[in-house]
């Protein structure tokens, strides 16, 4: 998913494994909602909304019920997921972000975008960050998480030798790229939008927000297992 230092496979190793490793993935791995986001929308009645990675639908499905947009697309590169989405939202497109023309949607028409955890799965996330900016119009929004790859956990693996895929979190097998909470928001603001907020996807329990205050608020970013997001279009 990115470029330049982030650690992952080279370019051309990713294009052919990414895709085809992410569509492996059992179908519960494509099921969730990010109510979270839903909740910080604007309320507008009006809005378009667009989703990257949109799964079953279930995220786009909770903004029509609550009234924040009008018209919510989704693209989603599993297609079994992405004909339940169809079902929910107001229009779904199936593809590779990568790869698709995006004359499909409306220049300078769309009010949101969200990527929850899509990012890290793609060869050249910087790209795509970049393609989609001129489809929001002054002052959209993004909202975008990613896993944290300077979580204590991570260091500790590393300091101990250690750097051991698996089936999901942080260190999943088909991330293609990793981020800290900063290089995560470096890519959005490289992109000309304005980050607003860096925040945890889940808030700190005591531990990490007694250490944070002791420290200024300086040491967040070992605790956040996943990096939030948001950011607006000046």
């Amino acid at each position: 998913m990115a470029k330049g230092s982030a650690p992952g496979p080279a370019p051309h190793d990713a294009a052919v494994a990414g895709p085809a490793a992410y569509l492996a993935k059992g179908g519960t791995y494509f099921q969730g909602m990010r109510a979270d986001y839903v909740e910080a929308l604007p309320a507008d009645p009006g809005a378009t909304l667009l989703e990257i990675g949109c799964s079953e639908g279930q995220t786009g499905a909770l903004a029509l019920a609550r009234g924040k947009c009008a018209r919510y697309i989704g693209i989603e590169l599993h297609d079994p997921s992405a004909r339940i989405a169809a079902t929910r939202l107001s229009e779904v497109h199936v593809g590779n972000i990568e790869e698709m023309a995006l004359d499909v949607l409306p220049p300078g028409g769309l009010d949101a975008i969200l990527l929850s955890e899509v990012l890290e799965h793609l060869v050249d996330p910087w790209k795509v960050v970049a393609r989609l900016v001129p489809l929001l119009r002054p002052g959209g929004l993004v909202f975008a998480s990613s896993p944290n790859i300077c979580h204590h956990r991570v260091i500790r693996s590393l300091i101990a030798g250690q750097w051991t895929l698996a089936n999901e979190g942080v260190m999943d097998r088909t991330h293609l790229r990793w981020f800290t909470p900063a290089s995560y928001a470096a890519m959005f603001a490289g992109a000309g939008l304005k980050v607003e907020e860096i925040r945890p996807v889940r808030p700190f329990g005591w531990k990490p927000r007694l250490i944070n205050r002791l420290t200024g608020n300086r040491w967040s970013h070992p605790f956040m297992t996943q990096t939030s997001i948001r950011a607006r279009k000046p």
